[in-house]
């Protein structure tokens, strides 16, 4: 199955593409043009507009005196819920130092104590202070500059902005040998083209904007998940999406992204509050409010449906330094009117983080030959049933690097592409709303049976708003539908409670559920199939 598309009108040529410009496109292209192959490197925005420079957390990796992999990789275990792959886990945790002093030597700048040390501080989760933070909590943008920076003036780099990646390009012998693409553009790169290549990198990031409230930037609809899908890639714990528990609460009406309070602040000092101005978190898990965040979130949740109000209260005005430590938190609560040092910040739990997607192995290889997968859109088990925080740019990070060696080592040549024959979808962009909203009642933090029995009945009635208006706006929403199908489906299935996945009608984890949901899309049917998680 495809999106429904006009046919290319131009054709571009690389060694690899890579989609997406946050941290894990831009550390696999570094790491393929170290190798001397050229890129071609497509973001959907501008190249500095993904999810990462948005990350205000930081990077976790074992550096700091007293630390090492084994506990980092303990604490990563505990917080996946049983459900991570342990090998993709001690990929993660013994790499990681190396690819974050890599990633210094490319000009990344961390905030250091008064020593002049690298300062580490923890986050929810962690038993170490392992967690690497620029300018506060402002990580993600240093780490976006810090690359961006290092690929300037390559000529073996071709970048495309304002490009949305369609559909994968198979060969004769079903091996992805390029994708279709709409640039938003003048000239001869404008509408829709076909870039050739060997191999092709997804790294677009998350799909929060399935939800109606999100941390997510607005063009993280998914499209590379998607596209996957649609190329005939597995998925697997979907599922599992972590909703960051401290998220500014604005008003229900207010769509869209929404403004992070890091629980670096947490990490500080800051305690939750419920609507009676009781700290809650103490009683509830042994780290308080620096918790896992599935478990904050649902407590969060609780306290919200016992008050019957739509948030609880993160009381920061215990930190004598928030200015200087969270200077975009602080600039984004004066914003909306809140200033943190004298005043409670309303909170609550929004669609953060897909610690499933494209299944990979461990050099990111996805089932269908040619296409490899990184970052948020991959599920490499490493997060299991939810990301321990600061892992994703570490992520990002270590496999960017691991894709990128296995291309230069084992590269082949694709065959010539063939010609397009498939059945094709295209949604109306009128869904997307509805979409969110039906996801993020029946599909959210908590879920039953019922609610996700309902929201997928919405979904395939969403499903016949069928349209030949080619747009970006109707091929996002496409992508969302069956993304959101696949997150529903999985959840429905999964009868228990792990990790960010918590159902009231089943409220304990099951040894039955020991398992991996792994789906496929195939000539439009969904077929699902169950893997045994091996510790």
């Amino acid at each position: 199955m495809k999106l429904l598309t006009g046919k290319p009108g131009w054709t571009v040529e690389a060694d690899v593409i890579v989609i997406g410009s946050g941290v894990a496109g831009l550390t696999t292209t570094l790491n393929l043009r170290a190798s001397g192959l050229t890129v071609l490197l497509v973001t959907k925005a501008h190249l500095d507009e993904g999810s990462t420079k948005w990350a205000q957390g930081g990077i976790a990796a074992a550096l700091g005196p007293g630390d090492s992999p084994e506990q980092h990789k303990v604490d990563t275990l505990i917080a996946g819920a049983d459900l991570c792959d342990i090998d993709a886990v001690n990929v993660l945790v013994t790499e990681g130092p190396e690819a974050v002093r890599k990633l210094i030597a490319r000009g990344a700048v961390f905030d250091t104590s008064d020593s002049g040390e690298i300062s580490l501080t923890r986050e929810g989760g962690h038993h170490r202070n392992r967690i690497l933070h620029a300018g506060g909590d402002a990580t993600g943008a240093e780490v976006s500059r810090a690359l961006l920076a290092a690929i300037q003036g390559d000529t073996g780099i071709e970048v495309i902005e304002h490009a949305l990646a369609i559909d994968a390009i198979h060969d004769a012998a079903g091996r992805v040998c390029g994708i279709t693409l709409h640039v938003i553009g003048e000239g001869s790169r404008d509408g829709i083209g076909r870039a050739l290549a060997s191999a092709v990198v997804i790294a677009t990031g998350g799909l929060g904007q399935i939800y109606s409230q999100t941390t997510n930037p607005s063009v993280s609809t998914g499209d590379g998940v998607a596209l996957a899908l649609r190329a005939g890639a597995e998925v697997a714990d979907v599922e599992f999406i972590q909703f960051h528990p401290t998220v500014m609460w604005r008003d229900s009406s207010l769509g869209g992204q929404q403004p992070l309070i890091s629980e670096a602040v947490r990490g500080e000092g800051a305690i939750l509050l419920n609507n009676k101005g009781e700290a809650f978190m103490a009683k509830v898990h042994e780290l308080a409010d620096l918790a896992p965040r599935d478990i904050v979130a649902k407590e969060i949740f609780t306290q919200m449906e016992k008050s019957h109000q739509p948030h609880v209260w993160l009381d920061a005005t215990g930190i004598e330094n928030f200015v200087e430590r969270f200077p975009t938190i602080y600039q984004s609560c004066l914003e909306n009117g809140i200033d943190p040092t004298k005043q409670l910040i309303p909170v609550a739990p929004a669609s953060h983080y897909a610690s499933g997607g494209v299944l990979v192995d461990l050099q990111g290889h996805s089932s269908v030959p040619g296409l490899y997968v990184c970052g948020e859109s991959a599920c490499t088990g490493a997060h299991g049933a939810n990301r321990l925080a600061s892992n994703s740019l570490l992520e990002g990070l270590v496999f960017g690097a691991r894709i990128a060696a296995d291309i230069a080592t084992h590269r082949s040549q694709a065959g010539e592409p063939v010609e397009d024959r498939e059945a094709t979808i295209l949604l109306s962009s009128a869904i997307r709303l509805p979409l969110q909203l039906a996801m993020s009642e029946g599909a959210g933090v908590m879920r039953s049976h019922e609610s996700l029995t309902r929201t997928l009945a919405t979904l395939k009635e969403l499903g016949t708003h069928t349209t030949t208006d080619q747009s970006i706006e109707s091929w996002e929403a496409t992508n969302l539908y069956q993304l959101a199908t696949a997150v529903a489906r999985g959840a429905l299935a999964r009868e228990e409670s792990r990790g960010s996945h918590r159902r009231s009608d089943y409220l304990e984890s099951s040894p039955a559920w020991h398992k991996r949901i792994v789906q496929l899309l195939k000539n439009g049917e969904w077929q699902m199939r169950f893997v045994e998680v091996g510790q």
